[in-house]
């Protein structure tokens, strides 16, 4: 199945890195996320992130808790993240952890994609099965 949709970031909270020198800093962000459409709801992200001297080439992990209503079921599931950007490129990875959800949601499986348009709004598209 297929569900999608649009999300709004919230909350966006940098703390200090934790590690900065050579011109690499490596630092923690927290953010809330609310979703639109086939997927309704609230999420918590924990992101890992690094920045390098070159602006293009940076990355994340993340963890991120999602509460929400999907296909008619409420509960909630944990995607992670892992995504790398350069020059030539980037790639965007996000699993749903297996066993994660609870509630209506327990036995999700899948891949979400986020998608960034030009005017800097975020969609997603979640491939899954329940």
């Amino acid at each position: 199945m297929t569900a999608k949709g649009t999300f709004d970031l919230a909350d966006w909270t940098p703390q200090p890195p934790y590690d900065d020198r050579d011109g690499v800093s490596l630092g923690v962000v927290t953010l809330t996320k609310t979703f639109h459409g086939d997927l309704t709801g609230t999420s918590l992200v924990t992101m890992l992130m690094v920045a390098t001297p070159v602006e293009e080439s940076k990355a994340y992990v993340a963890l991120e808790r999602i509460d929400a209503t999907l296909d008619g079921r409420t509960g909630a599931f944990t995607v992670a993240h892992s995504a790398v950007s350069e020059p030539t490129g980037q790639s965007l990875r996000v699993t749903v952890v297996p066993d994660s959800g609870v509630g209506g949601l327990a036995g999700i499986r899948g891949e979400m994609d986020i998608l960034i348009a030009p005017d800097g709004s975020h969609s997603y598209v979640l491939d899954y099965t329940l």
